[in-house]
């Protein structure tokens, strides 16, 4: 039976609480350092309370350490390794070869970083030892089965969220406009910024647009799909976000995969445990820059937003009249006081609140630019917000117990949906039940009260039934219950991948071909150790990383499946009208803009 994993990102220890309370079977986070997300750092302290919270259900934690380290660095790199080991974490999540040479006693996954986009590089990661590849986000349905076809790894990918405009890992944007680098978990993100595109002529052909700004994925149509295509663990991106963000879309993605599960027979959840939410969760009704599915049906248009990179949230309606007292839209809608709206002037994104609601007519905080015709959009729905901050939720497990009444003891077992097991005995001489029937009423009433713990009582079997005070119970079942739950901890299993520790003696027996023999400056070899392992694995040139280097200019900062061309309907294979070399401008920088048509790419270089 393959197991399937709804993996979800973790800011802190609240969130990560939230996310397995809605249904997570994993959780990403970051710890102190070396993170790809500088913003989203934890105390290890935290990071194994997130691991004793979730493992009670079955739910794993991975930690990202998925940045390019210096040399520097290593021997702090791997302090920190081996202390969020012990801490409990399942896998690292990483980008930098050195950690596969420091023979960490841990399953490795081989981050989206590592440019997982081929079945080449995807086996050659297989044949070292990693647990798991993490796909890039642009790869086609055919592409994934391409993988699939090649290799038995675990393949993870992004179903939910942002969307890097470059191939991850081969992004030097950042690092060309200043020293912070995204490779180095500090992208200040460029991409989203106006820029005009110019020819070679210094004529300006799209002027102050966000050129290289995608909408964010949505794949919540294509889990079955998915699942089909053999992929394992179904990543939503956001370790940035807010707890509201997370409820929302992890409780809508536990329900999508649960029906694709329920319509399988080859197929299970990875973790235990129900989740109760009292919201209906809405993709729209949270932070997204417009809902895609990008590239998974193949390279196509209409993927960018050059008006606006911020969330503009879910379409209301068109203006249809607009006057002082107000707007009254297209179609009926459900706009309260409080919320935010938005709407395009001019190609520039203005935004606003309402303050009122009459009728069919919405009174805005401001009215520049509204005009009939425009579309407006919610960005922040203060009701549906507010129902999710608020909204109960609790994930529960579901126990039977049994109650057995022997001479002078009492004793009560919980066996959990797993089979695990945990007891408590009292000795207690109890008398005959003058009432059966009530008798047994009570005693299934009192037992079943679970309360705020973990489990859902399911199902109650009383053996000998006898008489005995219902305090005498209740602190049975209380007792019963938290040594289930130090049974369900101490019964955890950590899926250590049979080749993430190589001892001293076979340790060069696992070997593998890398798929290149040259290493350029954007293949981020940057300390010896990460030397070491590609020389090992066949590469006769080792560039230096382009992070290692002062400056970026001449050297390709971005290598992108998407393309401007393609997007502005002027792609190279359809008698495009637009000649000549290509060029995005702001400011004083200038980069220039390669089509290699053959791979379907383009290439910015500084």
């Amino acid at each position: 039976m393959r197991k399937l994993e709804l993996l979800a990102p973790a800011k802190d220890y609240d969130t990560a609480v939230d996310a397995i309370d809605c249904g997570a079977d994993a959780v990403y986070i970051g710890a102190g350092k070396f993170g790809a997300r500088h913003s989203a750092t934890n105390a290890v302290e935290d990071i194994a309370r997130v691991a004793e919270y979730a493992h009670r259900y079955g739910v794993k934690v991975y930690a990202t350490l998925n940045t390019l380290l210096f040399d520097h660095e290593l021997e702090e790199a791997r302090e920190q390794a081996l202390a969020l080991i012990k801490a409990g974490v399942d896998a690292l999540i990483v980008q930098d070869m050195a950690y596969w040479k420091m023979n960490l006693p841990i399953a490795l996954h081989a981050s989206t970083q590592t440019n997982c986009a081929s079945p080449e590089r995807v086996k050659f990661f297989e044949e070292m030892g990693f647990a798991r590849a993490i796909l890039e986000r642009s790869l086609s349905k055919n592409d994934i089965a391409e993988i699939r076809k090649a290799t038995n790894i675990e393949l993870e990918a992004f179903v939910h969220g942002a969307i890097c405009v470059s191939q991850s890992g081969r992004c030097f944007f950042s690092r060309s406009t200043s020293e912070r680098s995204g490779n180095r978990g500090e992208c200040s993100q460029p991409c989203r910024l106006e820029y005009d595109l110019c020819n070679d002529k210094g004529e300006t052909i799209i002027k102050s647009k966000h050129l290289l700004s995608v909408r964010d994925l949505d794949l919540s149509a294509r889990l079955g799909e998915m699942i089909d295509l053999g992929i394992c663990s179904f990543k939503i991106e956001g370790r940035l976000k807010d707890r509201t963000y997370v409820r929302n879309i992890v409780s809508l993605y536990r329900q999508l995969l649960d029906r694709e599960i329920a319509c399988r027979n080859d197929v299970e959840r990875s973790s235990v445990g129900r989740s109760t939410i009292e919201f209906e969760p809405n993709a729209s009704r949270t932070f997204t820059r417009g809902a895609g599915e990008y590239f998974f049906d193949g390279k196509c248009r209409d993927v960018a937003s050059f008006d606006t990179p911020k969330a503009m949230g879910e379409r209301i309606g068109k203006v249809a009249r607009a006057d002082r007292r107000g707007i009254v839209l297209d179609r009926k809608h459900d706009l309260a006081t409080g919320d935010g709206v938005c709407f395009i002037v001019d190609g520039s994104l203005v935004g606003t609140n309402v303050v009122g609601v009459e009728g069919d007519r919405v009174q805005l905080n401001r009215y520049d630019g509204v005009a009939v015709g425009v579309e407006l959009f919610r960005n922040y729905n203060r009701l549906f917000s507010q129902a999710v901050e608020r909204s109960r939720v609790k994930r529960t497990i579901a126990v039977d117990l049994n109650l057995k009444f022997e001479q002078d003891k009492i004793t009560l077992t919980a066996t959990d949906e797993t089979g695990c097991e945990g007891s408590a005995m009292v000795e207690h001489a109890f008398e005959a039940v003058r009432d059966a029937a009530k008798g047994e009423e009570a005693l299934r009433r009192q037992l079943s009260r679970s309360g705020d713990t973990m489990f859902e009582v399911r199902d109650i079997a009383i053996e000998n039934l006898g008489f005995v005070p219902m305090s005498v119970v209740g602190e049975l079942r209380r007792e019963t219950l938290n040594n289930l739950e130090i049974s369900r901890l101490s019964d955890y299993e950590f899926e250590l991948h049979s080749a993430s520790f190589i001892d001293s003696t076979n340790r060069w027996e696992r070997k593998a071909q890398y798929p290149s023999k040259v290493l350029t400056p954007q293949d981020n070899v940057t300390n010896h150790l990460a030397r070491e392992f590609y020389a090992e694995c066949g590469v006769e040139e080792i560039a230096e990383g382009l992070d290692c280097r002062p400056s970026t200019a001449g050297e390709q900062v971005i290598i992108s499946d998407y393309c401007i061309r393609r997007e502005i309907g002027e792609c190279l294979k359809e008698r495009p009208r637009l000649k000549g070399d290509l060029y995005l401008v702001r400011g004083t920088k200038k980069y220039r803009l390669c089509f290699d048509c053959k791979a379907c790419q383009m290439k910015i270089s500084d």
